[in-house]
């Protein structure tokens, strides 16, 4: 697969427009609360049939302190003791989950996130895990995808070699930003020295991949100091990077409210950023895997786009399609058989469902027909960067051209533009489009046509 990407400021701006980030399809904007427990019930039951591999997610919400461009679901804490009855009742949903699972169903990829998950202490870590393989069948040969966020100034050399030694091989950590000025704008001071040492420890405990998350468009940020920045992580040299655009939304984010508008970069200069983090990337040997995220050629995110087999899920990019994903803990979400599911939100609620016994999902929704069909085209164009109609009308039973007629001809627009090559057989995303691919997935996304309030972040 071609890996070239152009940076093209003419048709950046002229689709710089809000969209989802397609981490599902439908989005969480379509969940309801008419998908309850008993639902999500019948949906594991006709799932335990499939023997489907399982992935688990658990959300660990806690943070010393707060960063202030965080839009994460978090409690901002500096008493360590709050974390005690939220892992008894994560415990206890483990076992609840546990229950309705076939137990030979192995687990080939787990995540603790965040909040951050370094929060709790190794007895707690050690804890969660032990009752987590009590109830699911972890593996112990080290083939799985076990990873973790994990905040560096939460970590010392012992809590990496714990995390090894617990099964985690993959470690995610959180920079955004190393220049001073930056971190005390957003209120996460965070030299590099203590980065980097989590780094060259993961490193040693033989850590399978290291990914770097970089945040553009935050306070006092120009291409000079951002560029900085990137070169001193590339020349550490990660497996992967994530770079993320910082949408200001302090109506939504209360934290949010804290950061100086008039601080921020302006979009021509928040676009010289990208640009120049692109061209930085790409010339220390980066791919552009594609959603902001990077990965070195020899990654497994990079070798799974090459082979086609890229998924993309709530944790964003994954190699593990085949996967039904369980969420536990608050807000968690889930996917399982034609199914999205999540967690109450609030601790008060989360806990109120645990002690009367019952699962946390308070709402979701099951795919039809339609849905799957979308899904698997969105999944396509943006793990892939193309679609082989045959392929969707042989997996789907349809005839492409007459389903997508209306989706078609809005794609020549796009296509007229450059952003892609439309043919008699398939879709073939052009390197000006890449950058832009939630625009040209937002074209098959038929609950957009319907939506009359925006929720979703701009795409660059």
């Amino acid at each position: 697969m071609n890996t070239d990407l152009v940076f093209d400021p003419a048709l950046i701006r002229k689709y710089d427009k809000a969209g989802p980030r397609y981490t599902s399809y439908p989005t969480a904007v379509q969940f309801h609360e008419g998908f309850g427990e008993a639902e999500y019930r019948e949906q594991v039951h006709a799932s335990n049939a499939s023997g489907r591999p399982l992935s688990l997610y658990f959300h660990i919400p806690f943070c010393d302190t707060v960063c202030f461009y965080c839009a994460c679901n978090k409690i901002v804490t500096k008493n360590r003791r709050h974390a005690a009855p939220y892992l008894d009742h994560l415990y206890r949903e483990i076992a609840l989950q546990g229950a309705l699972f076939d137990c030979s169903r192995p687990v080939t990829q787990l995540h603790w996130g965040g909040g951050t998950p370094t929060f709790v202490s190794a007895a707690e870590m050690r804890e969660l895990m032990r009752v987590t393989g009590e109830h699911f069948r972890l593996l112990d040969d080290d083939s799985g995808e076990y990873s973790i966020e994990v905040d560096p100034r939460e970590t010392d050399e012992r809590t990496i070699a714990l995390l090894r030694e617990l099964g985690f091989n993959r470690l995610s950590l959180g920079v955004q930003d190393f220049d001073p000025q930056v971190q005390r704008a957003v209120n996460r001071i965070q030299p590099q020295e203590i980065t980097f040492a989590t780094m060259d420890a993961a490193r040693r405990e033989g850590f399978k991949s290291i990914s770097v998350d970089l945040i553009y468009g935050l306070p006092h940020q120009n291409a000079a100091r951002f560029g900085r920045t990137v070169d001193e992580i590339v020349a550490q040299g990660p497996d992967r990077l994530s770079v993320f655009n910082y949408a200001h939304l302090p109506e939504l984010f209360k934290t949010q409210r804290q950061i100086d508008a008039n601080a921020l970069p302006p979009p021509a200069e928040k676009l010289e950023i990208l640009k120049t983090t692109i061209e930085r990337l790409t010339a220390a040997g980066y791919v552009y895997i594609g959603m902001d995220h990077f990965a070195k050629p020899d990654d497994e995110l990079a070798m799974a786009q090459q082979a086609g087999t890229l998924y993309r899920n709530f944790q964003g990019y994954s190699t593990h399609a085949d996967c039904d994903l369980i969420g536990l803990g608050a807000t968690s979400i889930g996917m399982v058989g034609d199914s999205y599911s999540q967690n109450r939100k609030t601790l008060e609620d989360y806990y109120a469902r645990i002690d009367e016994g019952r699962l946390a999902v308070f709402r979701g929704v099951r795919l039809d027909a339609d849905d799957r069909l979308r899904r698997a085209v969105i999944t396509d164009l943006i793990c892939h960067f193309s679609l082989d109609f045959a392929t969707v009308e042989r997996r789907f039973g349809i005839g492409f051209r007459d389903y997508f007629a209306a989706e078609l001809t809005e794609l020549a627009d796009l296509q007229a533009d450059g952003l892609l090559e439309l043919s008699e057989t398939g879709i073939r995303v052009l390197p000006s489009g890449r950058l832009l691919i939630r625009n040209i997935c937002m074209v098959f996304d038929r609950y957009l046509r319907d939506q009359r309030q925006q929720r979703f972040s701009r795409v660059i």
